[in-house]
């Protein structure tokens, strides 16, 4: 067998797709979004920088959400990046609390036009949505960077094979 092919043939894509998926570390962001009637967020780790030149970034949302169906009139979000510690957060936007609750996890503030986002978070990316593309189960947002919010650390919330984690430290050895 040659280097690169599959181990041995996969009888469900998708199963395998999932379980390699599991393998790939990601960091833990917030999603936020309003409209005129509604604000809302979910813990996402489908988060990406798209360019430099505009600054923009693209997450991937499940098209049977109530972030999705914000999102498709919104003008704009929020990716939030989750530090460390804040793995509480991270679970209560997952689904451990219902809609509005899950704001009352962690130090939420609101722009002028009402967009959610955590004041200590590592990072608040404010974007407008440019374009909306569907694939599959879910839809990309594409977002231009319109403004940051940044804390003092660098030490991001990882998720890896369903289970929360932590970078380690740098080491000085090769």
């Amino acid at each position: 067998m040659t280097k690169g092919a599959p181990a041995s043939p996969v009888p469900d894509i998708a199963e395998g797709f999932r379980a390699a998926m599991r393998g790939v570390a990601s960091t833990v962001t917030i999603v936020t979004a309003g409209d005129s009637a509604r604000h809302h967020g979910m813990t996402a780790t489908a988060v990406m920088p798209v360019s430099m030149d505009p600054p923009s970034l693209a997450i991937a949302i499940n098209r049977k959400t109530l972030l999705y169906d914000i999102l498709m009139s919104a003008r704009g979000f929020c990716v939030n990046i989750l530090d460390k510690g804040q793995e509480s957060v991270s679970t209560a936007f997952s689904g451990a609390l219902p809609g509005s609750e899950r704001f009352s996890r962690g130090e939420w503030a609101y722009t002028a036009t009402g967009l959610g986002y955590l004041r200590d978070a590592q990072a608040s990316i404010f974007c407008s949505r440019a374009a909306a593309l569907p694939y599959g189960t879910h839809s990309l947002f594409i977002g231009e960077v319109t403004d940051i919010a940044r804390g003092d650390g660098l030490s991001p919330l990882l998720y890896l094979n369903a289970a929360y984690c932590q970078p380690l430290p740098r080491s000085n050895h090769n």
